[in-house]
């Protein structure tokens, strides 16, 4: 008997394991990073940016993920938007490229982490390298075991984010001090200079808002995936957006811009003007469970892309097998982990959140989104349990904001993105003439 992906995720628990995901280091750690980019108390426009593509993004994803509830959620949308033929060929893309940018995205919560250790722990490079991979081993240790266990340990890290993120807004709504005005001063600004610094920024904000997607890759293990897919989706982002408004103009609201841009712990600095050292270190040990819970959650999330791919008969089969007991692909997991464990030792923060988004934008958000067009000429509307609003529109914006992003990541990270896709095509058309994945059935 072929052992299946057991359906025990419920809205509660996908939402917690949406918002965990989005959260992670990221704006604790980017936070003086686009206040450097955007010069200015306007910062907060970045942030908005990130919101918005979040949302108009969700859309696609809302749809295609109700339509399409499986294990992998990118693969299966590409696979069945391009057709036969179409599909295949960036089906396959999207997995090749899984295979970096999701040890990548490890890598970079895992690198955060260390780096934010070091506001109590004074320890050398080598030292952060070492901590940063012990968390993606402390992080394969938990995941493998069943998926309903998961579920449980990821609203008890949900917990965990709303708290730290309650905490630092509580603190400046109780304790502001500067009165800051987040939008006059544009004027000031040419309009050339200005939207190349927005650009540049928002690439770090919507680094941040990532992961309001990761339901759909768990699509075959969700209750009601039809339901709440989409539920899950649209309560992450404006749960997620609401606090990071609202943490942002927290903390500059107690620490002037100029000072915090500067800052490598912005936040535990926040936390420790208010209400003393002490709890600045209670806060630093807050957003190192965040960062760790986030890692968690992306894993999880990404492990079920080779294994779907795999079981399709698109990968090697190696990533299809599940594990006889607790039912999850241990080969595509243990995958993942090992190479985000080297990754983390490799590289540096910034580098990575450049790469990572660069790597993605054409294939999975550009790419996904054409995808639905495609999809709704050839199959048209009533098959999809959601519709969103307003369409075409959302998707055309969501097409030019992404290309506008891909070139803010920079000449170096789009030149890498699209090296990753040719090397992935010749990988492609190689795996086709010499038939690697044909008559080849999952492992399980």
């Amino acid at each position: 008997m072929a052992i299946k992906l057991d359906r025990k995720i419920t809205l509660l628990q996908g939402t917690a394991l949406n918002m965990i995901d989005m959260v992670g280091i990221g704006p604790f750690v980017v936070l003086p990073l686009v206040i450097q980019k955007m010069g200015g108390p306007h910062f907060l426009l970045a942030w908005i940016v990130g919101a918005v593509l979040s949302l108009l993004d969700g859309m696609v994803w809302s749809e295609l993920g109700a339509a399409n509830p499986g294990a992998g959620g990118s693969y299966n949308f590409l696979n069945e938007s391009y057709g036969k033929k179409g599909g295949k060929l960036m089906s396959f893309l999207y997995v090749w490229q899984t295979m970096l940018q999701a040890p990548l995205v490890a890598a970079s919560g895992a690198i955060g982490f260390a780096e934010t250790a070091t506001y109590f722990f004074h320890i050398d490079a080598i030292q952060q390298k070492m901590l940063s991979a012990s968390v993606i081993v402390l992080i394969t240790l938990l995941l493998y075991r069943k998926i309903e266990t998961i579920g449980k340990i990821g609203v008890i890290m949900w917990v965990a984010v709303l708290a730290t993120l309650s905490w630092i807004i509580i603190g400046g709504v109780t304790h502001h001090s500067i009165s800051n005005n987040y939008f006059s001063s544009i004027n000031t600004i040419p309009v050339d200079l200005f939207f190349t610094s927005l650009g540049f920024a928002s690439v770090k904000t919507i680094y941040s808002y990532l992961g309001y997607y990761n339901v759909c890759h768990l699509g075959g293990e969700i209750k009601s995936p039809e339901k709440n897919i989409p539920r899950s989706i649209f309560i992450s982002i404006f749960g997620i957006s609401i606090l990071y408004l609202a943490m942002n103009m927290s903390v500059v609201s107690v620490i002037p811009w100029q000072e915090a841009q500067n800052s490598k712990y912005v936040v535990s600095m926040f936390i420790e003007k208010i209400y003393g050292h002490s709890a600045g270190i209670i806060a630093t040990i807050m957003i190192l469970i965040v960062a760790f819970s986030s890692v968690f959650a992306v894993v999880l999330g990404y492990s079920r892309i080779p294994y779907a791919a795999a079981k399709d008969g698109n990968f090697f089969p190696i990533f299809a097998r599940l594990h006889s007991k607790k039912h999850f692909p241990h080969i595509s997991l243990l995958f993942i982990c090992g190479l985000g464990f080297i990754f983390s030792l490799l590289f540096r923060l910034s580098e990575v959140i450049s790469a990572i988004l660069a790597m993605r934008i054409l294939v999975q958000f550009i790419g996904q989104a054409i995808g639905l067009i495609l999809l709704r000429k050839r199959k048209g509307t009533k098959h999809l349990p959601f519709k969103m609003p307003l369409y075409p529109l959302p998707v055309i914006l969501v097409i030019i904001i992404w290309f506008l992003i891909f070139l803010s990541t920079g000449i170096t990270f789009a030149l890498s993105g699209l090296l990753v896709i040719a090397l992935g095509i010749i990988a492609y058309f190689l795996s086709v003439k010499y038939k690697i994945f044909e008559n080849k059935k999952s492992i399980t």
